[in-house]
């Protein structure tokens, strides 16, 4: 295997060369993308002075030397990639010594377009442990429940099957076939300043055939801090119903325009429906449940009911 680690550098000074240092560790790993989205520490001086170290890391900016978020940074990252696989990782987390054991083994079938598996968490600063644990419990392993391959992992993350499939599986832990991406035209979504891996995972599911690999211990970790975005914003609060509708449109437009199992589509069109109707106010909000009620009824089955029926 070859593959390229795409790393997204926004002030993580404090971070970047321990994420860096532990891609380094693999054989397999043939470069190291760092691309910088204008970071306000010192985080591209830190990059200048890896370059130098090491010839397999390589530094990119946008080209107008602006900041445009981490997906359009991914994006720029996926551009410049070189190798036959891409694999990602935050510049705060860092990956563990069995990250490809699964990879190498699995990649020998054709057929498989994608591997995942399982994040840990360290926690870095007290204040990002508490923040975290309130948001996600004593969440210890991001992974999914079961084995999974092909479609069932599509099915899985829409909580179409029989069995709950587990949480969204985090892009440290994924690593794709660049030809893939090439084939199906697979990007983030760059109007996405949150949520765009999310989008990301839910399309690439459809569309390439992924397979679970180490899903029962930690391939990476991620580093919880006081910065984290994802603890920032309290859960089913305004701002996250916000930005919970902007994932969910974009993934409603997508489903429109593809011909995905009418159930996966319903699913999406009720989530999203969910999230527009909590930023609703006053008569006009109960209005609008009591007519998306009589025509879908099913709404008030799905997991997000509250959000709007609550606020």
């Amino acid at each position: 295997m070859q593959i390229s680690v795409i790393i997204p550098v926004y002030n993580a000074s404090e971070f970047l060369e321990k994420a860096v240092d532990s891609a380094l560790q693999f054989d397999e790993v043939q470069e190291i993308v760092l691309v910088e989205d204008k970071s306000t520490d010192n985080s591209l001086e830190i990059c200048q002075k890896l370059v130098v170290k090491n010839s397999k890391i390589k530094l990119y900016q946008h080209p107008d030397k602006g900041n445009h978020g981490a997906g359009a940074t991914r994006n720029l990252g996926l551009e410049k990639a070189n190798c036959e696989f891409i694999s990602f990782l935050d510049a705060d987390d860092y990956y563990l010594p069995n990250r490809f054991e699964a990879e190498k083994e699995i990649f020998k079938h054709t057929k498989i377009e994608g591997v995942f598996g399982a994040i840990g968490v360290e926690y870095l600063t007290e204040k990002g442990k508490q923040a975290f644990q309130d948001k996600f419990k004593n969440i210890s392993l991001t992974t999914v429940n079961f084995p999974a391959e092909g479609e069932e992992v599509f099915r899985g993350l829409l909580g179409l099957t029989t069995k709950v499939f587990g949480t969204f599986f985090h892009l440290n832990a994924l690593t794709i076939r660049k030809s893939a991406l090439i084939k199906n035209d697979l990007r983030f979504n760059e109007n996405l300043r949150v949520h765009q891996d999310s989008d990301f995972i839910t399309k690439l599911a459809y569309h390439c055939y992924l397979k679970s690999g180490i899903i029962d211990k930690a391939i990476a970790v991620r580093g919880v801090h006081d910065n984290n975005r994802i603890t920032k914003i309290v859960r089913y609060s305004r701002e996250y119903n916000q930005r919970q509708l902007l994932l969910w449109t974009s993934l409603y437009n997508w489903a429109d325009s593809n011909s995905i199992l009418p159930e996966g589509k319903r699913k999406i069109y009720l989530t999203y429906k969910s999230f527009d109707l909590s930023l609703k106010t006053g008569l006009n909000k109960y209005f609008c449940i009591f007519l998306e009620v009589i025509k879908n009824p099913q709404i008030l089955k799905t997991q997000y009911r509250f959000t709007y029926l609550n606020r």
